[in-house]
């Protein structure tokens, strides 16, 4: 068995020396100037062509959404000053608030925001299913959006205001027209950031400046609705894979926040008198196994099911936790915690030993594929649980073949259905925030689409069946039955295997103040106090 230290010290690099960070960044006015570390690469900006937690606040920084969410989770107006729905319930119009503009000068104008609605709904498994319900998103005039469905559709507000993977960000016709399975590289939005594209290194620095048309509304913030201002002028992104030098650098005062803190530095980091450790996220991180179902070994039912039973959470939270309040065991194809969520799995996820797993394996008809994992090395939550998964795979009989990658090329790799031979892979380790997959209808790694759907293709109409009648339930008890049988579908067709529900610390510099709860780090109301 694999101990958390090797893998601790597996996932992180030798510590740099030398100063950080240097030149024009130190000599700004530090009132007017934000430094962030993000906890990856930033490699893809489109926000709507990935579900990705990094492009996701980088999306936040640039775009903006018509309908946002607050700590309670009740979808409030945003870029929309408010809504109408017809008798029927068959037409919605959202009136724009007065005044919005784009970072290139332009209005935004309801076309705008339909061809938005149009193209996100072809790629989020939540906008799915609201476009299989919708004939049209169009425009009445410049300010009124016009969403006329085939059937009702009551959770729309929901769909279009939800806070995570993906939310429905808007941007000009013109981008949004691109093609959602091509990814868009101009980042025009209407956010409170401009993203500074002459400055973009990847895997080194992202920077934004004050959008200074940016009108905030008037309503305090909470999660992604209310007043979004920005007190600092600048934000910049820099990336920082060794999780010690990113440590040093905020002990040093040379960045003000980290994105993430690697446990075994956490208790270093809340012992300076300079730092605080910061849980944005109250609902936390589900870690889980992605399966590739669109080739072998993995599109066997028999075998994922025989992995699923040899999957002891354990390690897999301890790999990526100092103290055992940082996780809990969630034995359940949705996060524990969350309203309507049953562990329903307990006597299933983790009920084999070794030998009896390898006896399933064999029973299964593996023949000894290769089976390929994709491991980002400079995401240690991540690939700690890459490691782990080989070992345990190799334990059980399968021919593993374990692929040290760095996180953006995972995220391109992922993407390709060609079999391992050319290329493809067979399982890649990631997390959620709980709160974006927390139903039927957002939970994009159990939802059914197949092709249509996120990376790894499972396909199954039954799953899809479950998740609409859950959203045409219209009373609480047949809302709770839909979902329960979701959970059971989803646990018997294994489109994942849970690692176990974790929640992490971020951390900021004493100075900053005002840093708001989130499923993604946001940068507006946080001030230097």
């Amino acid at each position: 068995m694999l101990q958390r230290r090797t893998l601790l010290a597996t996932a992180t690099a030798p510590l740099l020396s030398g100063p950080l960070l240097s030149g024009p960044a130190l000599a700004q006015n530090r009132t007017r100037l934000l430094r962030y570390v993000p906890s990856t690469n930033l490699s893809i900006l489109d926000p709507v062509f990935t579900p990705a937690a990094v492009t996701i606040g980088h999306g936040y920084c640039v775009f903006d959404t018509l309908y946002g969410m607050d700590a309670q989770m009740r979808p409030q107006p945003q870029m929309a000053e408010g809504h109408s729905v017809s008798a029927d319930g068959l037409t919605w119009r959202i009136t724009l608030r007065p005044g919005l503009r784009f970072h290139d000068g332009e209005p935004v104008r309801a076309r705008d925001c339909a061809e938005s609605l149009n193209r996100w709904s072809k790629r989020d498994a939540f906008g799915q299913a609201l476009g299989a319900a919708t004939e049209s998103f169009g425009f009445a005039d410049d300010r009124t959006i016009v969403i006329k469905l085939t059937r009702r559709f009551n959770r729309l507000l929901e769909a279009i205001g939800k806070s995570h993977s993906s939310p429905a960000f808007i941007m000009p016709e013109r981008l949004a027209r691109t093609s959602p399975t091509t990814q868009i590289t101009e980042m025009v939005g209407s956010g409170p950031l401009r993203f500074v594209r002459g400055e973009y290194v990847s895997g080194s620095r992202m920077v934004y400046e004050r959008f200074a048309d940016y009108a905030p509304r008037a309503e305090a913030p909470s999660w992604t609705a209310g007043g979004k201002v920005m007190n600092f002028d600048r934000v910049e992104w820099h990336v920082l894979p060794d999780p010690a030098t990113a440590t040093a650098a905020i002990q040093a005062g040379e960045v003000d926040w980290l994105g993430s803190v690697l446990p075994d530095l956490a208790a270093a980091l809340a012992a300076h008198r300079r730092v605080s450790l910061f849980r944005g996220d109250p609902y936390g991180l589900v870690s889980m196994l992605r399966f590739n179902h669109a080739t072998a070994p993995f599109d066997n039912l028999a075998l994922r099911q025989a992995v699923m039973r040899a999957v002891d959470q354990r390690p897999f939270i301890q790999a990526i936790t100092a103290k055992p309040e940082d996780g809990r065991l969630c034995r359940a194809m949705f996060p524990c915690g969350m309203p309507g969520v049953s562990e329903i799995g307990q006597s299933v996820i983790g009920s084999l030993d070794v030998a009896a797993a390898r006896q399933a394996v064999i029973a299964a008809g593996y023949k000894g594929e290769r089976v390929v994992i994709l491991n980002p090395t400079d995401i240690p939550s991540i690939s700690a649980h890459g490691l782990l998964v080989a070992d345990l795979l190799r334990r059980i009989g399968m021919n593993v073949d374990l692929q040290d990658l760095d996180w953006g090329t995972v995220v391109q790799r992922r993407i390709s259905k060609n079999p391992v031979e050319r290329g493809g892979w067979s399982i890649a380790c990631t997390n959620w925030p709980a709160i974006s997959v927390d139903n039927p209808a957002t939970n994009t790694t159990t939802r059914g689409i197949g092709d249509a759907g996120w990376w790894g293709w499972f396909n199954d109409p039954r799953t899809e069946e479950l998740t609409q009648a859950w959203l045409n339930a219209d009373t609480p008890e047949a809302t709770n039955a839909a979902f329960l049988e979701a959970q059971r579908r989803a646990l018997e067709m294994v489109p994942i295997i849970p690692l176990g529900q974790t929640f992490q610390d971020s951390a900021i510099r004493n100075d900053l103040q005002g840093a708001l709860n989130g499923s993604v780090h946001v940068f507006w109301n946080v001030r230097r106090g």
